[in-house]
Formats: C-alpha cells, structure tokens, sequence
C-alpha cells in the first residue's frame, strides 16, 4: 500500500479490504488449526452449497420472483 500524507490509518484500512477482498483472513483462520481431509471436503461441499444458494436467490430476485 502507497502511504499518502504519512496518513499510515488510512493505508491500512485499504489494506485489509484488499486482504478482506482476497479471502486472506479466511484463509488464515483455517490453516489456524489441522483441518481433516474428511472435514475439509465437508466445508467444501456445504460452501458450494450455500454459494449455489445465495446465486439463486439473487437470480429470482433479478427475475422479480
């Protein structure tokens, strides 16, 4: 991140919403602690889940259902 005007708070703002945006944090959250394959494929599938979801919701909604 550029710092402007030595205004470091507003830098770093950018920064975690770049990091925010990138998934980072998330992704720090979960290489926290050993995740199981078995666990992991579960996450995975129940993610997919709720993104397929969330498309679909936005789609009727777009549609005017």
């Amino acid at each position: 991140m550029l710092v402007r005007d030595n205004n470091v708070d507003q830098a770093l703002r950018a920064l975690k919403k770049k990091m925010q945006r990138e998934g980072i944090f998330r992704e720090m959250k979960l290489r926290r602690n050993f995740e199981k394959p078995s666990e992991r494929r579960a996450r995975e599938q129940a993610e997919a889940i709720r993104r397929s979801r969330k498309m679909l919701r936005k789609k009727q909604e777009r549609d005017g259902f």
